[in-house]
């Protein structure tokens, strides 16, 4: 007996088999099918996305651009310019510190910086200074710097701790001037070799006079960074 031939489904009857069987099974039947290897790079829009249908806990550990996410959140800078709202700008929050001691050196900070030259005898025009290397440019930071309290130091040997001591710069645990600057050219240059360049900062302590700061009687101070500088420890 001759059976009948059998004729082969063609190609659009097999898709429209396989759409019938993931239309009965549901969305979890397809979403096993399909993985992010299946996805091609940067072919999903905001179109394809249900509202509200993301939660940070879904994106946690994944890579937006080159930023890998922390915590489940996005930060400002996973989006382009001009997506995200304008709106009320707050304060600028600090960026870096140091606290330096009296003799120059780095005894505490939050990452990144390194003494140059601490109080060189040479060349003159760097006496009395502190060079610091923050390892960034810092051409769009600002630098302030501030002497810190030491009332329980007896820096001049002369037995008062409280400030009332007569005369000019007779109580150095309380006095004293500092100011701080980016190293630039031409605006504010920076003699030890090579600090002459935007990632150096120079500190400048002083006596209330004006005069040099002297060993024995140097303060410790701390520098702090604002701005967009980030830790760098």
């Amino acid at each position: 007996m001759r059976l009948p031939s059998i004729r082969r489904p063609s190609p659009s009857m097999a898709v429209s088999v396989m759409a019938l069987v993931v239309a009965s099974t549901g969305t979890s039947y397809a979403a096993g099918l399909i993985g992010s290897d299946d996805v091609r790079n940067n072919s999903l829009t905001t179109m394809d996305i249900k509202d509200k249908t993301l939660k940070g806990r879904d994106i946690k550990n994944d890579v937006i651009g080159s930023n890998k996410i922390r915590n489940g959140s996005l930060k400002s800078r996973d989006f382009k310019a001009g997506e995200l709202p304008s709106g009320p700008q707050g304060p600028a929050g600090v960026g870096r510190w140091a606290l330096v001691d009296a003799t120059g050196a780095i005894i505490a900070q939050s990452g990144g910086f390194s003494v140059t030259a601490g109080y060189p005898a040479a060349p003159a025009a760097a006496n009395g200074n502190v060079y610091i290397n923050a390892g960034e440019n810092l051409a769009n930071n600002a630098v302030i710097a501030t002497i810190a309290l030491q009332n329980t130091a007896d820096l001049n040997g002369d037995a008062i701790l409280n400030g009332r001591a007569p005369g000019a710069d007779a109580n150095p645990e309380f006095s004293g001037e500092i100011s701080a600057a980016v190293c630039t050219p031409g605006v504010v240059n920076c003699a030890p070799p090579g600090t002459g360049n935007p990632n150096h900062l120079v500190v400048s302590p002083r006596n209330s006079d004006g005069s040099f700061t002297t060993d024995g009687a140097r303060k410790r101070f701390y520098v702090v960074v604002t701005g967009d500088s980030t830790d760098r420890g």
